[in-house]
């Protein structure tokens, strides 16, 4: 025999290195998917907290804008009133 000797089997002795082995495998796949898993957690709770900053912000921008909404309406109200003081600038002779 030429290679290094990895086991040695008993006669009437079950086989269980390959157990042994896939344990092993299967216990650092599962290990590794954890922590993989762990991750994908703290970075989607990251993703709410920036999330929810952001809704702030913006609620934030909308109620400091609102008042810009209605700025049409005092537009519209202040070329009422110069066509009015026209208007009467024009009846009183001017």
């Amino acid at each position: 025999m030429d290679g290094a000797i990895l086991a040695t089997h008993v006669n009437g002795e079950p086989h269980l290195f390959g157990w042994y082995a896939g344990l092993a495998i299967a216990f650092a796949i599962i290990v590794v998917v954890v922590v993989e898993v762990q991750e994908i957690l703290r970075l989607a709770r990251q993703i709410g907290v920036q999330a929810q900053m952001a809704i702030q912000g913006l609620e934030g921008a909308y109620t400091n804008t609102a008042p810009l909404y209605d700025l049409q309406r005092t537009i519209d109200f202040a070329k009422t009133i110069v066509a009015d003081l026209l208007a009467t600038r024009k009846a009183l002779g001017g």
